[in-house]
């Protein structure tokens, strides 16, 4: 392989590409760090816009971020990947920015519940066990479309959908992060995909899915 690095993932001195982002961090020179910056800065964005639905606090929460890493790169333990750790400060640095944010353009939850008939069976149209909202991300044709009904939801909801379905967070690391406990994620998580669900139900018609 090129640029010194083994199939193993090592260098060519035997470090690891992390041990290698560490000590150019705690080194702090400038053009390592730059390049550094680079390097994350566009999967990072992508995770904070998902988060606060908007470009320009997106970036104000990427640069927290970074600053969070810069300041803290001393307490990393190599406990997990070096992006793991920046995917979590990035996410916590997004949350706390989304806790400022006021949004009045969300859908009642309540509305977009099941259904159910006198003898207690759910309604259910026959796209929706084929066509989970989990499944039409994985389409890139459906998602922005996905992602736009995504925003409606509350915040209280929306970002545990995010979280879990899309930045693939575990229960128990999304309960961490927003300091609820895994009880209270999974059922907020279940009330999130059933109102996507209904939210995408005439996405999915038109499409003839």
């Amino acid at each position: 392989m090129g640029c010194g690095l083994e199939a193993d993932g090592k260098s060519s001195i035997g470090t690891t590409i992390d041990d290698d982002a560490v000590i150019t961090l705690k080194a702090g020179e400038p053009r390592s760090t730059e390049r550094f910056v680079r390097l994350h800065v566009g999967w990072m964005l992508a995770v904070a816009t998902r988060i606060v639905r908007d470009p320009h606090h997106a970036e104000d929460a990427v640069q927290n971020a970074f600053a969070n890493i810069f300041d803290k790169i001393d307490e990393f333990g190599g406990r997990s990947a070096l992006k793991t750790w920046m995917h979590r400060i990035v996410v916590n640095e997004s949350l706390m920015l989304l806790r400022k944010i006021k949004r009045t353009d969300t859908v009642s939850i309540d509305d977009l519940q099941p259904e159910f008939d006198a003898n207690g069976c759910r309604f259910e149209d026959h796209w929706a066990a084929p066509n989970t909202p989990e499944a039409l991300l994985l389409q890139s044709d459906m998602r922005a479309q996905v992602m736009g009904q995504i925003d409606l939801l509350p915040d209280t909801y929306r970002i545990i959908l995010v979280l879990r379905d899309i930045e693939e967070l575990t229960t128990r690391e999304v309960a961490e992060a927003l300091e609820i406990s895994e009880a209270n994620v999974k059922v907020r998580l279940h009330r999130a995909r059933a109102a996507l669900k209904r939210l995408l139900e005439p996405l999915v018609k038109g499409q003839g899915l």
